[in-house]
């Protein structure tokens, strides 16, 4: 029961993706007083990945152009694809597709950064390093630390 847990929650956070994270850094205090500071949103209670949303989320925590905006969403709808794919394939191990799921996480993050300049690469760096902090935290059973608010954003 325990590693059903585990495999769940840890399941749950590869699919949260960064840009989820940023929409808690910016919703502050909406929707999110019941939830430490800094924490990503609810994973898996009934939300649905959406590349649109999140395409939009990015738009605003990177200032992503005109042209980024559609490049950034078909990398996030192919990323939802061979996620739905691999759910559906029930040949394969928890261990494998929980391995073939952060795979393809990690290819759709190395895509979208290579899309972006220096500049927003920074932003998404410091976002991938809050969010994996965050998930190292979740995966080791703590509570995750509230970020320093006399930090920049």
């Amino acid at each position: 029961m325990l590693r059903h847990c585990f495999l769940a929650l840890l399941l749950a956070a590869v699919l949260s993706t960064v840009p989820r994270f940023a929409v808690a850094q910016d919703s502050g205090s909406n929707d999110q007083q019941s939830a430490p500071a800094g924490a990503p949103p609810e994973h898996g209670r009934g939300r649905h990945f959406d590349p649109a949303q999140q395409t939009e989320t990015l738009t605003k925590q990177l200032k992503l152009t005109s042209d980024q905006q559609p490049k950034v969403l078909d990398i996030l709808k192919s990323s939802q694809s061979q996620m739905e794919s691999l759910r559906s394939d029930s040949s394969l191990s928890q261990d494998d597709r929980r391995s073939k799921m952060m795979e393809i996480h990690k290819m759709s993050n190395e895509q979208i950064r290579s899309l972006l300049d220096d500049k927003q690469q920074k932003k998404w760096d410091a976002m991938q390093s809050q969010h994996e902090q965050w998930r190292g935290h979740h995966q080791e059973g703590q509570a995750p630390s509230a970020p320093d608010a006399s930090q920049p954003k």
